[in-house]
């Protein structure tokens, strides 16, 4: 068929199947492209992780580097420690010869020691069952001794009573004697001031008779009268001042 025949409806029907042909092309090159695409993310997220393993497995080599490094740095110390050591044991084993017959020595001295401590368990053991005895002779006479200290209790408590009893008798007799002397003194007192009184008394009468003998001198009918009057009071005796207050002299303070 040549292009001067063809028809708008073969052409149309070729480019629709041209169109088909290119849809079905497109179709199968984009899920191409989508099956690219995820393997391309997934590869993404592999390397990733991949990069991530890499970084942990330096960091792992790292730390194994470093200790190994401490290790090394360790074994060499031990390794001069082992030696020290054994330069020490050479220089020590006449030490340990040494020690070895100390301790035959202290063990046979720790024997004698351990028999003189088996003795003394047995003393302190007679000593205990000895103790218990005097505890159950304690005991079983407990009463008795509490009767005794109770009377001892008593005769302190009566010798206290006593004490106190003739202290206060003592503080009563001094109470007693200096009331008394209280007393005299004051009675004594009175009596001199009534004797002074007295005097006086005397005194003015006898001035007043001289007064009366005189020619010209007045009567002196009224200060003789005073005088009269003023004599017995001044002989008579007053009760002392410490008996009007209503309270007993012979009292104690």
């Amino acid at each position: 068929m040549t292009e001067g025949t063809i028809t708008p409806e073969v052409r149309i029907k070729e480019l629709e199947e041209a169109l088909a042909t290119e849809t079905d092309r497109l179709q199968k090159l984009f899920a191409a492209y989508e099956s690219q695409e995820k393997e391309l993310v997934d590869s993404r997220a592999e390397i990733e992780v991949l990069e991530k393993e890499i970084i942990d497995r330096e960091i792992e080599k790292e730390s194994l580097e470093s200790i190994i490094a401490e290790k090394d740095v360790r074994v060499r110390e031990l390794e001069m420690k082992a030696t020290k050591s054994s330069k020490r044991v050479e220089h020590l084993e006449p030490e340990l010869d040494k020690m070895e017959e100390k301790y035959s020595r202290e063990k046979d001295r720790l024997g004698k020691v351990f028999g003189i401590a088996e003795e003394l368990d047995n003393d302190l053991r007679l000593a205990v069952t000895e103790m218990k005895a005097r505890d159950d002779w304690y005991v079983g006479h407990m009463q008795i001794f509490e009767d005794l200290n109770k009377a001892i209790k008593e005769r302190y408590e009566m010798i206290e009573r006593a004490v106190e009893s003739e202290r206060k008798s003592q503080h009563m007799s001094r109470a007693f004697t200096e009331r008394i002397e209280e007393m005299v003194q004051a009675r004594s007192e009175e009596k001199s001031e009534a004797e002074a009184e007295a005097a006086e008394a005397e005194e003015a009468t006898a001035a007043v008779e001289v007064v009366e003998d005189l020619p010209e001198a007045p009567p002196a009918e009224e200060p003789v009268a005073e005088d009269a009057e003023d004599e017995p009071e001044a002989t008579s005796e007053e009760p002392p001042a410490d008996w009007g207050d209503g309270e007993d002299p012979w009292s104690s303070d």
